[in-house]
């Protein structure tokens, strides 16, 4: 049995009850750092775990082995924030279990994606989640042009230190969109900024953080939606 627990994504306390009583029966707990998930566990008191490391650089193989781990006993899967196989490689080994049908359960919890749409200043009833674009800046112009001719609302992530970059990005690409931007959502760090990009270059007092990036709907594709609403 593989538990996929989603943990906090700043405040320790948002983890849920039921994933605590997992994590509490559980001795194997698959982590993307043992740094941050040995924090957390620690703090609610649930140290002494056995931990087998899935990131990034996890190959095929490592995958496999994990699955067979999962085949015989319950076994928990945590990343460091957020929920496990959501831009996480957790995603392969879900795929591995499923594959071997391996029983798979969810527990649910603090998403940053649902908190950036509970934020929102306006209904956001679709939207186009894109994620990560690359890091490579010939790789990365070109996804940001081609996502010019998405007028849906659109997510972007990325990571803490190409904060600005990104902004300085948006200038050039949408500029005539209007954003809402988070950061460090539930730490005594947080912040939240609405408007125009200029407007959030100008309010930004902090050179990285973890963040998500909304770009409000294309205000034509919008408009279309409202008239579309109005006539049934």
């Amino acid at each position: 049995m593989l538990y996929l627990i989603a943990t906090p994504v700043g405040d320790p306390s948002e983890i849920t009850l039921r994933s605590l009583k997992i994590l509490e029966r559980t001795e194997n707990i698959i982590v993307e750092s043992t740094k941050e998930s040995s924090k957390l566990l620690r703090i609610h008191g649930l140290s002494g775990k056995k931990f087998f490391i899935l990131d990034e650089h996890s190959k095929p193989e490592d995958v496999k082995e994990l699955a067979l781990l999962c085949r015989n006993q319950e076994v928990a899967l945590m990343t460091d924030c957020g929920t496990p196989g959501f831009c996480d490689p957790g995603a392969h080994l879900v795929g591995e279990c499923r594959r071997l049908e391996i029983p798979i359960k969810t527990c649910l919890g603090a998403s940053s994606l649902m908190g950036l749409l509970s934020l929102a200043g306006q209904r956001i009833d679709e939207f186009v989640f894109r994620g990560f674009i690359p890091a490579e800046n010939t790789s990365r112009d070109k996804a940001l042009a081609q996502l010019t001719r998405e007028k849906r609302a659109i997510v972007l992530m990325d990571t803490p230190y190409r904060l600005k970059k990104l902004l300085f990005e948006m200038e050039t690409f949408f500029s005539d969109r209007s954003f809402l931007l988070v950061l460090d959502l539930s730490q005594e760090t947080e912040q939240i900024l609405e408007g125009s990009i200029l407007h959030l270059r100008t309010e930004l007092k902090k050179d990285k953080a973890e963040f998500m990036l909304l770009i409000y709907p294309d205000k034509v594709h919008e408009k279309k939606m409202d008239q579309r609403k109005g006539s049934k």
